[in-house]
């Protein structure tokens, strides 16, 4: 396996994982046997990288902020990272939106059939839309108040806090860089060493990405509903994975016209983030192995890539925003309402407001379609209809997401002139950087 590319070994296991799970489907106690024996090993691959997300964002920002050594560059990359991730979202709900529209994968839902899911699922988005009441109770300036914590160690414990760790983040590089070098010097060299422990603790956590993936999508498959309701769904999940894959047309265009960069090398390079996202529906768990992709095989400096990235797994959720906009148009569809242009208009607002406030983690965009339905006036109890294919579309947009992530990071790198060259570091059995 040594000798087989990373996104590889990757792609094997999953393939691998999706048989065995599918094999156990038919055997009795199989899907149990999975459970309690398989599964975990992929959820312990997940904590793994979940481990080191908030640490990496610490030392990563940290050392990128005060490597500028200027605040006024600071402003100058904050203001286009959060501009281009903006302009990326709007895109990506308008391509869901007219692919809905145009496909009406909703008219297709039978009454029966509507029936049978909401009994199904109606336990669960009971769930979720009381999750969503609760956000919605908040008060206007509430996502602005909870960016800066009150505990920063208590923040830190939590991967659901990601944007009040980077606001630590940048606060104390903002401060490393206004006070005199020599008093700076010891804990910036410091955050220089932590950084590269942490950047050494993914290569090793990446040795198990392939048994991880396995774990995870054997447990998936004996997981799954009924093959029945996956065909009722069928035209909706049909019109959710082509508007992803606009997506990715879109961000290759992006980057060819700002980089002049080819995008059958970008996404080779970014192969196995793509299918780590794609195994563990989390940007945030999937990060680390972002940002080795991006700095290490595509070229962009460090300093860029520990900025845009974290705030880019926190905030840019291009594909998560796309599958609301669908899912909520498909939702009204099958419950037989139609939606005017000006709702439509305010479906793209408000999706692309709460892809920001929506976490990095796996299911978050449930909670948030639940404030797109309530915007829109259409039943939140509609979610029953979508939760037999919302994991496998989650771990499809997951991919959207972080592809989004590395486009913008080296678009922004060029903007500031610092995209180089690829500079993989290579490591031997030993694990000693040769």
């Amino acid at each position: 396996m040594k000798k087989i590319a990373l996104h590889w070994q990757i792609l094997i296991g999953m393939i691998l994982g999706v048989a065995f799970g599918w094999g156990m489907t038919n055997f009795e106690g199989g899907g149990d046997m999975v459970e309690n024996w398989v599964k975990p090993f992929g959820n312990m691959f997940i904590n793994s990288l979940k481990l080191i997300a908030v640490p990496l964002i610490l030392g990563s920002l940290i050392k990128g902020v005060s490597d500028l050594k200027d605040i006024s560059k600071l402003s100058k990359m904050g203001g286009r990272t959060i501009g281009i991730y903006l302009i990326t979202t709007v895109i990506a709900v308008t391509i869901g939106l007219v692919l809905v529209n145009v496909i009406k994968p909703g008219s297709s839902i039978t009454e029966e059939t509507r029936t049978e899911m909401v009994e199904s699922y109606g336990g669960d988005a009971a769930k979720i839309k009381a999750n969503a009441d609760l956000q919605k109770e908040s008060g206007p300036l509430q996502a602005l108040e909870d960016l800066i914590p009150s505990n920063i160690f208590k923040a830190a414990t939590d991967n659901g806090s990601m944007l009040q760790v980077i606001f630590f983040a940048i606060f104390f590089g903002i401060g490393m860089i206004l006070i005199p070098e020599k008093t700076s010097t010891p804990v910036k060299k410091f955050f220089d060493g932590f950084n590269e422990v942490i950047l050494k603790m993914i290569d090793l956590i990446m040795l198990a990405a392939p048994y991880g993936v396995f774990a995870l999508l054997a447990a998936l498959v004996v997981e799954s509903p009924s093959l029945d309701l996956f065909k009722a769904l069928g035209w909706y999940a049909i019109t959710v994975i082509v508007g992803l894959a606009l997506m990715i047309v879109v961000y290759n265009m992006i980057m060819y016209m700002y980089t002049k960069r080819s995008p059958k090398s970008f996404m080779e390079n970014m192969a196995p983030a793509q299918l780590l996202a794609f195994s563990t529906s989390s940007s945030a768990a999937t990060l680390p192995v972002t940002m080795e992709r991006v700095t290490e095989h595509i070229g962009v400096e460090e300093e860029v890539a520990s900025f845009v990235l974290p705030i880019g797994a926190t905030i840019n959720m291009d594909g998560t925003s796309l599958y609301q906009a669908v899912a909520a148009v498909f939702i009204a569809q099958a419950f037989g309402m139609d939606l005017s242009f000006a709702t439509q208009l305010g479906i793209v607002a408000t999706a692309t407001l709460a892809s920001i406030g929506s976490a990095a983690v796996p299911g978050a965009g449930m909670v948030m379609l639940v404030i797109v339905l309530a915007q829109a006036g259409i039943p939140e109890a509609g979610l029953a209809l979508i939760f037999a294919v919302d994991r496998p579309l989650d771990m499809c947009r997951t991919i959207v997401n972080v592809t989004g992530d590395a486009t913008v990071a080296m678009v922004v790198a060029k903007s500031v002139d610092k995209l180089g060259d690829p500079h993989v570091k290579e490591w031997n059995d030993d694990y000693k950087k040769k």
